[in-house]
């Protein structure tokens, strides 16, 4: 579910280890910069990341993007309002992605994505989000 336009999606986006290009356009468009429209190739092995984050939850957790693909001029605006925005932030390569899950607590959220160890996972306890990327292992 994408809170800032409201849409929602559920597709198989991989079966027997084959990525379906279909259904990884579907999730390219709901992951876009809901700023500017700009639509981008997001990395299979965030989507794989993000599954298995709703695995671990168990049952089928509906998961609520905050923040998918970022323009460049989208990330610059962000940098001046937030000493958080990263210069060369993950989400302008379609590796990275801020999600909450309602029916669970973000701490806990945190943890499972720590646990997976397959990128970094950033807790924003205030905003009550988790940020999770493909890139090294590492965690704030």
């Amino acid at each position: 579910y994408n809170t800032h336009t409201n849409e929602h999606l559920s597709v198989c986006y991989c079966r027997n280890n084959r990525y379906h290009p279909e259904a990884l356009n579907r999730i390219n468009h709901i992951l876009r910069d809901h700023r500017t429209g700009d639509v981008r190739p997001i990395s299979p092995k965030l989507i794989d990341l993000a599954h298995a984050i709703g695995e671990r939850v168990g049952g089928s957790p509906q998961i609520h993007i905050i923040s998918g693909y970022r323009s460049p001029v989208t990330n610059a605006k962000l940098r001046q309002k937030s000493r958080g925005v990263a210069k060369k932030s993950f989400h302008m390569q379609g590796q990275a992605i801020d999600i909450r899950i309602p029916s669970i607590p973000t701490h806990r959220l945190r943890l499972i994505a720590r646990k997976l160890r397959q990128g970094g996972v950033g807790y924003y306890a205030k905003s009550d989000f988790v940020h999770v990327d493909t890139g090294p292992v590492r965690a704030w």
